[in-house]
């Protein structure tokens, strides 16, 4: 047989080295095409959106998808300079969880805001500016960071590591990147506006609705309550608190609340000479604390409270209480923005309030201008007719003959004496406004008659003279009231009376009439409730006594002295009757 020759290699032609470089490039195409569309792709599902957080969610993925990055990062910068927000990609939550912090933007995170351009590194650990990972952070070496800019403002940073597969990120990674990161700029600034603008008109309705409802004569503090509501959702915050002043201002109390925790902060004190919120309610600014849980605000600290915000209602030179917002746990501090805008909205609430507390000033001056007026008609007028008319009677009277004709002559002149006293009861009391801001004792004293009409099965008649409201100090009238029901209650009980008759006279005393047409005090009755209005007179210095009425049934007297006002209240009432003390009927009877 004949041996074959061995096979030799076939030499390498040039048509063989074109097709390996033709496929190269192919592959190369097709890679960059895929890059391509997949950057397009996560610019429109960034593009699309309005919302910023759901914008910055997005987008960090996002980048990571680009560029095969195992760790991505988005860190928000703050007012400070420094990481306000910091959005971690590639991390599970036992991970997450047990990385003691995270970023605050300094050192070699800084470089991107500072130089505003791209940073690529094979080994972070060998840059000047590495501060080094806290505890529980991974391992990691390459590194790309690249800043977000919205206009001339550095937004952001976008940081990328640990590409797959142990490689290094290139020029390639770093083009497609900054280029997702100027598309993130744009979509940034669109969702920005979106949100200044939604806010804007949240701000204009709720200032709208404020104003009107207190305009129209709405309770404050069901106001300051909308006002409470609007600013914790506008701002989002977690609670809202409105802190108003205590009467002698040494401290804010929490009156209004509105959040989860609202119930558990009513009520509480806070000194104004030692605290925050102390500081915002004497200067008037608005002040902004980045963590709650390291300030002195002892109704919030112990709750996991993180930023706060302390803004002021009113103007620097009067500050009528101020606002608190907070946010639960790690969270982002309000922003200047937000600060502004709710700064804006608590002062045209605070000057809302200012209108309406002037509107009411107004309304009260008319209502006591027409009290006056009023007053001062019955005084000069009507009292003054009925006087000359009562004289006019006792000139007849003189002339009159027959008994039967004189005593309803007299009877006449006696009802109209009664009748000059209670006018000239109801001028002081128009003339003399109740000094207490919450209830006067007048009213209280018909309040009282008119609640025990229903068990004495009558009305009682009320004679109310002198200065009642100005004059009787807050204790004397407190006792007086009780001993008016109690004596109320014992005729309802015992006396079976059709009449009762209620008068409250007050000079240098206080002295309370109730008479009835009842049947009397049993003679071996029980005296327990008698002992107590005794006891309460003796108390005060005064007297008590209950007695048979002429007209039949029992008239109870109880009179006090008013040792701190005798001198006042006789100098008012002589001042009030100088003009008419002289004009006496013949009888002795005061006709003024």
């Amino acid at each position: 047989m004949t041996e074959l020759p061995e096979a030799t290699p076939r030499p390498r032609t040039s048509l063989d080295e074109l097709l390996a470089e033709l496929n190269a490039r192919l592959q190369t195409e097709l890679s960059s095409r895929d890059r391509v569309h997949s950057l397009l792709e996560a610019v429109l599902s960034i593009g699309r959106e309005l919302d910023l957080g759901t914008v910055l969610r997005r987008l960090t993925p996002a980048a990571a998808d680009l560029v095969d990055a195992r760790y991505a990062g988005l860190g928000v910068i703050g007012e400070d300079g420094r990481f306000s927000e910091f959005i971690p990609v590639g991390l599970s939550e036992e991970q997450a969880a047990r990385v003691s912090r995270f970023p605050h933007g300094e050192g070699l995170l800084a470089v991107p805001t500072r130089e505003r351009r791209a940073l690529r590194l094979s080994d972070l650990s060998r840059h000047p500016g590495r501060h080094g990972f806290p505890e529980g952070h991974p391992p990691m070496r390459s590194f790309l960071g690249v800043p977000i800019q919205v206009r001339d403002e550095v937004f952001g940073n976008l940081y990328l590591t640990e590409k797959r597969g142990g490689g290094q990120f290139d020029e390639d990674d770093e083009a497609v990147v900054t280029a997702l990161a100027t598309a993130a700029g744009v979509a940034i600034e669109n969702a920005r506006l979106y949100e200044e603008t939604r806010r804007r008109e949240r701000w204009l309705s709720a200032s709208t609705e404020i104003t009107t409802r207190l305009l129209s004569g709405d309770d404050p503090h069901d106001v300051l309550g909308l006002l409470a509501r609007n600013a914790r959702e506008m701002a989002g915050a977690d609670i809202a608190v409105v802190l108003l002043p205590e009467a002698r201002g040494h401290e804010l109390v929490a009156r209004i609340a509105d959040g989860p925790v609202a119930g558990q902060i009513l009520g509480t004190p806070l000194a104004v000479s030692q605290t925050a919120c102390g500081a915002v309610y004497r200067h008037g600014e608005a002040v902004t604390i980045p963590d709650l849980r390291h300030a002195d605000c002892p109704m919030l600290t112990h709750r996991g409270f993180g930023p706060g915000l302390l803004v002021p209602l009113g103007t620097p030179d009067r500050t009528r209480g101020v606002l608190l917002l907070a946010k639960k746990g790690v969270s982002s501090p309000f922003g200047a923005t937000t600060r502004h805008m709710i700064d804006a909205f608590a002062g045209q609430a605070a000057v809302a309030l200012e209108l309406a507390e002037a509107r009411r000033d107004a309304e009260r001056l008319v209502v006591l201008e027409d009290r006056d007026r009023i007053a001062k008609d019955l005084h000069d007028v009507v009292i003054q007719r009925m006087f000359a008319s009562a004289m006019t009677l006792m000139s007849t009277l003189r002339l009159v003959d027959a008994p039967q004709a004189r005593d309803r002559i007299q009877h006449t002149i006696d009802d109209l004496d009664e009748t000059i006293r209670e006018i000239r009861s109801t001028v002081v009391a128009l003339q003399t406004p109740p000094t207490r801001s919450d209830y006067s004792l007048r009213g209280r004293i018909l309040d009282a008659a008119e609640g025990a009409a229903r068990s004495l099965g009558c009305q009682p008649g009320v004679r109310l003279e002198g200065p009642i409201d100005a004059s009787v100090p807050e204790q004397v009238a407190e006792h007086l009231l009780a001993v008016l029901g109690e004596a109320l209650s014992n005729v309802a009980r015992h006396a079976h009376a059709t009449e009762v008759h209620v008068s409250v006279d007050v000079d240098t005393h206080v002295t309370l009439h109730v008479s009835d047409n009842g049947k009397g005090i049993e003679p071996c009755g029980r005296r327990s409730g008698l002992r107590n209005l005794e006891e309460r007179a003796r108390d005060l210095g005064g007297t008590f006594s209950a007695e048979p009425s002429l007209a039949g049934g029992t008239l109870l007297r109880w009179s006090v002295p008013l040792p701190d006002r005798a001198e006042e209240a006789g100098s008012t009432a002589r001042s009030d009757q100088s003009d008419v003390r002289q004009n006496t009927l013949p009888s002795g009877s005061t006709i003024l």
